[in-house]
């Protein structure tokens, strides 16, 4: 009776999962209509007209790969109305950490990117291992800036984050947007990190808000760009030339200056530093828009710090309503391309059969009314449910 009782059960899991949808996303650009994707495990094997019963019925629904953020920092909070600093136990520390990344996962956001911190490496591990719920992650556990020391310290850190599991390399190039975007970091320096990072096989994306900073790291030899503020046309145009993926972010002055009681006071959190995010806001657009015209490959990245997470899809709402992009090529940003960014354009950022069961659904069509990505109520990730708010339909 007991050995009955398994085979039913076993052949009860090994059933496929079957999603119908009325509107598909697929990642790539591509829109079907009425069809079924179905998962086995954690992969879908098959998308095709729909048949009738399912699993999941989302006809209402916009169904697409689940999103990814590339640029978070889920161990920045909130505590008593202001930003946590480094005070805490690494025990409370992981406590808000985890529920940050659980939020974001929520939210319909299944791969992200943390740039970085070192609790982020034992976060990553307990997702992997199931003890915590939150996305995908991928982390550079440590940051590089001009006080890391000599061009031979900076490859010792290259090599320390490569030997602890780092995915890839964070670099400051540039000083903070608040100090007005200046290069930081000396030509050995930037040397040294770009290359030792190349070296080690890493990915190296880099805090540049000036042209300066950018094209020195370029030439150096690293991979992406984050922020870009002031970049110049030209330093949009080696962009292109070699390959390099841009990261501008527009949630993260929102969510600074909507939050500038709870900084304000701390560091450069300082009324100079508040009027330099407000003056950035329409040269993030402007950057954005030359940047798209010049065919430069754009991902979506929050920069995600305390008071942002869970509501990183933000950011599809400010690149589409401020920075004048297509819903289709911001969704993009956030899918496909930013996999490929991560090199797990294989992976996850497309529904089609081989990739990983990663998906959100949304109530309404995102590609006429860009807000409805506020309003996820499904997500599931690597074939697992995480999210299902039938009542909202």
């Amino acid at each position: 009776m007991k050995f009955c009782l398994f085979v039913v059960t076993a052949l009860c899991a090994a059933q496929p999962i079957v999603i119908k949808t009325g509107t598909l996303i697929d990642g790539k650009g591509g829109v079907q209509r009425n069809v079924d994707v179905v998962i086995e495990g954690s992969k879908i094997v098959r998308v095709e007209p729909a048949r009738g019963k399912a699993s999941y019925d989302l006809s209402g629904m916009t169904l697409m790969p689940g999103w990814i953020d590339t640029h978070v920092h889920p161990s920045w909070h909130f505590k008593n109305n202001r930003l946590v600093e480094n005070e805490e136990s690494l025990d409370q520390q992981m406590v808000y950490t985890a529920a940050n990344a659980q939020a974001t996962l929520h939210a319909g956001f299944t791969t992200v990117q943390s740039i970085g911190a070192p609790i982020d490496k034992p976060l990553r591990d307990a997702i992997n291992s199931g003890v915590i719920e939150g996305p995908r992650i991928l982390t550079s556990i440590y940051q590089i800036t001009d006080a890391s020391g000599s061009p031979d310290q900076i490859r010792q850190i290259v090599r320390k984050g490569k030997q602890e599991g780092a995915d890839v390399v964070k670099i400051f190039a540039t000083k903070s947007i608040r100090d007005g975007g200046g290069i930081s970091m000396s030509m050995d320096q930037i040397a040294a990190a770009c290359g030792e990072a190349k070296a080690q096989g890493l990915r190296a994306v880099v805090h540049a808000h000036a042209s300066d900073g950018a094209q020195a790291v370029i030439k150096a030899g690293c991979t992406g760009i984050e922020h870009g503020t002031f970049l110049d046309n030209a330093t949009l145009d080696l962009m292109k030339e070699r390959g390099i993926y841009f990261d501008p972010n527009f949630l993260v002055l929102h969510n600074y200056l909507d939050n500038k009681p709870k900084f304000l006071g701390i560091g450069n959190y300082n009324e100079e530093g508040f009027a330099y995010m407000q003056k950035a806001l329409p040269q993030v657009a402007d950057v954005i828009r030359r940047a798209r015209a010049k065919g430069v490959m754009i991902v979506l990245g929050t920069d995600a710090v305390a008071g942002s997470h869970g509501r990183n899809y933000e950011e599809f709402v400010y690149r589409v309503k401020d920075g004048g992009e297509k819903p289709m090529d911001v969704l993009m940003s956030g899918t496909s391309v930013a996999a490929a960014s991560l090199g797990l354009g294989k992976l996850v950022g497309t529904v089609a059969p081989g990739f990983e069961a990663d998906l959100v659904a949304v109530e309404g069509n995102p590609l006429d009314d860009i807000t409805a990505v506020r309003r996820a109520a499904f997500v599931m990730k690597g074939g697992k449910l995480v999210r299902y708010d039938p009542a909202k339909r």
